[in-house]
């Protein structure tokens, strides 16, 4: 039996996000190159995708490429550009089918040009779709992000637009790029590692973080279910107490 049927249907994260590593170290111990390790990495993303289209989730965000991924030798970039073009390219008709609506985040303006086009291309043709939000971070880092957030908020204060003492967390949180997308519920990190790599770290305040020895060229539906049900029995207390919950 599935892992499915024990979830809670009316229990369901708004939005997961997952750090999906391991794909270099799944590669590197089957005698392969790091981009053969990528490559499988696509057919999790299209299993994950359909796990959650199947559980009705509104949000699912994947860290696809950092801005410190673009320190890895060319050749391993280059080829990760390649898998992006092409992956999304495939996909969209998919996500036209399956209601999906893609958007990104991040540095957008340093990904290579066919691979910039053939996502704004994809971005447009879904925008319409109305089920699960699909958000990549490609070329992001939270510290960047913040850092971005924060020169605009500075120069709006030298505009005079706003105030210093007007300055809360909403008003960071409108000026990153996540503005119109919900703070994740459940971060699902795979490849055994325990941290979060400069990921949402404004965003993942209250998130609930599952760790997974599983590489992500083998995660799979049963695998994320097994991350629903772990974050299914979670008591989420926001800083308030057991027994305020109970109230």
């Amino acid at each position: 039996m599935s892992l499915i049927e024990e979830i809670d249907r009316n229990r369901l994260p708004r939005h997961v996000a997952i750090i999906m590593d391991g794909n270099g170290r799944w590669a590197k111990a089957k005698g392969k190159d790091r981009s053969f390790g990528h490559q499988e990495g696509v057919v999790s993303v299209r299993k994950v995708m359909d796990a959650v289209v199947r559980l009705g989730l509104k949000y699912l965000t994947l860290y696809t490429f950092s801005t410190e991924n673009w320190n890895r030798p060319d050749e391993e970039v280059q080829a990760l550009m390649g898998l992006l073009v092409s992956a999304i390219h495939r996909e969209t008709p998919e996500m036209m089918d399956k209601n999906i609506r893609l958007v990104a985040i991040g540095d957008l303006s340093r990904l290579r040009k066919d691979a910039h086009d053939t996502l704004m291309e994809c971005i447009h043709t879904t925008a319409g779709n109305t089920g699960t939000t699909l958000v990549l971070a490609l070329s992001y880092s939270s510290r960047w992000e913040i850092t971005a957030a924060i020169r605009q908020i500075a120069q709006e204060v030298l505009d005079k637009k706003i105030t210093p003492d007007a300055i809360t967390e909403e008003v960071v949180s409108a000026h990153l790029t996540t503005k119109d997308i919900p703070d994740p519920d459940l971060l699902i990190r795979t490849g055994g590692e325990k941290r979060v790599s400069n990921f949402l770290l404004w965003q993942l305040s209250y998130a609930e973080f599952f760790f997974t020895d599983v590489f992500w060229p083998d995660f799979r539906e049963e695998n994320f279910y097994e991350a629903i049900l772990y974050y299914q029995r979670r008591e989420r207390r926001f800083g308030k107490t057991s027994e305020q919950l109970i109230v």
